[in-house]
């Protein structure tokens, strides 16, 4: 991979990797309700899963929207239906003290397979693969792959961190709820690309 391309890459993974999106809305909020170490198999579940898309991706996968364009589709629905139910999760969620003694963060597995229905995800596999993997040799969809890990990894663990620092201020019912119904709507208007056609 040419110097230039990695530059592009790395500044590409950093950008999409720090900015706000479902994933990283999640994070703040387990990180807030349910602590670092809890939250730690949902971290590596998206970085993992998101790795593994990624190189799905870029051998072929999404050729199958422009073989079945109803299979696009699809996506959207499932995406708005999971992303309201893990919405409706967060906004009626326990006081951190609940939550680390009875509720459960999200695991390794759930949060891989999120990368699936998430619609960022999805728009970053997409140009990851089709900007700085255009040849779609084994190689480059590796590499593609592996440099978003090693940058999405402390991303994602700063949002969880933020979350964390945050929760000393939710101690508060009030606040909590506020928290709570805030990153749900947040989730929410994170749906709003899917939703315009």
């Amino acid at each position: 991979m040419e110097l230039e391309l990695l530059t592009g890459l790395v500044a590409f993974s950093f950008v999409s990797s720090i900015t706000p999106g479902p994933n990283n809305l999640m994070l703040m909020t387990s990180g807030a309700n349910f602590g670092f170490r809890r939250t730690i198999p949902h971290m590596l579940g998206i970085t993992m899963g998101f790795m593994f898309m990624v190189f799905l991706v870029g051998l072929g996968l999404a050729q199958l929207f422009d073989r079945y364009p109803v299979s696009h589709s699809v996506l959207k629905v499932l995406s708005v239906v999971y992303m309201t139910w893990l919405a409706w999760k967060i906004a009626n969620s326990a006081s951190p003290t609940k939550a680390e003694s009875h509720g459960k963060p999200m695991t390794f597995l759930q949060a891989a397979a999120f990368q699936w229905v998430n619609p960022k995800a999805w728009a970053m596999a997409l140009t990851a693969v089709t900007v700085y993997s255009p040849d779609d040799r084994l190689f480059s969809v590796g590499m593609v792959a592996i440099i978003f890990g090693l940058i999405n990894g402390p991303c994602v663990s700063l949002w969880t961190v933020l979350g964390l620092q945050i929760r000393r201020f939710l101690t508060d019912p009030r606040r909590l709820r506020n928290f709570n119904w805030t990153m749900a709507l947040l989730l929410m208007l994170s749906l709003f690309p899917v939703l315009i056609p």
